[in-house]
């Protein structure tokens, strides 16, 4: 795991399905960022030229350890049928479906050292609200 002052990033093995197709084991990155203190970011493929992202709250993975959460592009599965030691997590966007499984383990030793970053609750005292707003607006200051 690779951990600075304000970031986490954990290298893991995901397993990908998609519709119709075998798993297949890809490597993936976890990310974690105080600047983005809500968000965490899954880079299926990383560390390609190219890897594929997706940013979710980390309260709905945290959440998805525990029981099935979410709803729309992202849906988190813990402790599935058959699969007892990994969390799934199915993205949706226009192209399709994915299910990504994760070693519940992995996801557990990289969420750690998130919430002793940035404890749940004091999210919010880790934003910089004027640039969060001057970017949401296209306005620099």
């Amino acid at each position: 795991m690779d951990q600075h002052l304000s970031t986490v990033t954990r290298t893991v093995t995901a397993h990908l399905s998609i519709p119709k197709n075998l798993p297949v084991p890809l490597s993936a990155e976890l990310h974690y960022d105080m600047a983005d203190p809500y968000a965490i970011r899954l880079s299926l493929g990383a560390p390609t030229k190219r890897p594929v992202d997706w940013v979710f709250a980390r309260e709905l993975v945290t959440e998805g350890l525990h029981r099935p959460t979410g709803s729309g592009d992202v849906l988190v599965i813990p402790r599935h049928r058959g699969h007892l030691h990994f969390l799934r997590v199915v993205l949706r966007n226009l192209a399709g479906t994915a299910v990504v499984d994760i070693a519940v383990r992995e996801v557990a030793a990289f969420l750690r050292p998130t919430f002793a970053m940035v404890p749940e609750g004091a999210e919010s005292l880790h934003m910089n609200i004027d640039d969060t707003i001057s970017e949401l607006t296209g306005r620099r200051g």
